[in-house]
């Protein structure tokens, strides 16, 4: 029997908020996510295995996460649940966007069969969905990019075999990281952030203000070298790191 848990409630964001984080790398994302959580900052949150991102010309997407579970190798789910497809298709539509679809493939590492193609892409684009993180394997991937569906993917796979839906709506692990229904997920080729529940709010005005500090501190002194010596750069780059660490424990009373 398939049971898909409640989504958890969606953090207050704005559209206009999400659309801001966007506009920065996953790297830029968690500059600032460092400063304002109490968690271990050393591989929290992030991919902690290797993941390709199969459309970096559409840059970064952010989005609340929508999780299911798949494994392309075995026919028999598809006996067990042949209405599973359209079961699942009816609950992501139901959850307001912007969603990224979550997938664990259980015969992770090996790619046995994509559950993405140019159809499935479609029809979540349709639904408020901006793309997908899949422990498994991808296909038809020009399409899903002219369909304007990000994916990233541990490769690509020519078959479907026998992708089937297995169960949706829980906890899911894909690239060694545990995602829960309804969290935040920021993704670009860098790899991504899935930013833990509670640690939304402050998480716009610390990304402006990294940003903001990096561009008139560090950046302008590795960058404006010309007629220095060496050591000159050395020092300027020293100065310029002490001006930003101060203007940091400043703002957030952080020593990270």
């Amino acid at each position: 029997m398939i049971v898909a848990m409640n989504l958890k409630m969606q953090p207050s964001l704005s559209d206009g908020e999400l659309n801001e984080l966007r506009r920065w790398s996953t790297g830029d994302i968690c500059n600032g996510w460092e400063q304002i959580t109490q968690r271990d900052i050393v591989g929290e949150a992030i991919n902690l295995e290797p993941v390709q991102d199969f459309m970096p010309f559409l840059g970064p997407m952010i989005g609340y996460a929508v999780t299911v579970v798949i494994q392309p190798s075995d026919p028999t789910h598809k006996q067990k649940t042949p209405h599973a497809w359209s079961e699942y298709r009816r609950y992501v539509a139901s959850i307001p966007g912007p969603k990224i679809v979550v997938v664990q493939d259980l015969d992770n590492p090996r790619l046995l069969g994509a559950f993405w193609g140019e159809v499935t892409s479609n029809f979540h684009r349709s639904v408020g969905c901006v793309g997908t993180i899949i422990d498994g394997g991808i296909r038809d991937v020009d399409e899903m990019g002219q369909a304007g569906f990000k994916a990233l993917a541990r490769g690509l796979c020519a078959g479907r075999a026998h992708s089937h839906p297995i169960r949706w709506g829980g906890e899911v692990e894909v690239f060694g990281r545990r995602i829960v229904p309804g969290q935040l997920i920021h993704a670009d080729k860098h790899g991504f952030l899935a930013i833990p529940p509670g640690d939304e709010q402050g998480l716009l005005e610390a990304t402006r203000f990294m940003d903001a500090m990096e561009c008139r501190t560090v950046i302008v002194a590795a960058r404006d070298t010309v007629g220095k010596s060496p050591s000159e750069i050395c020092d300027a780059v020293d100065q310029a790191g002490e001006k930003f660490r101060a203007a940091v424990r400043e703002k957030f009373g952080s020593n990270k």
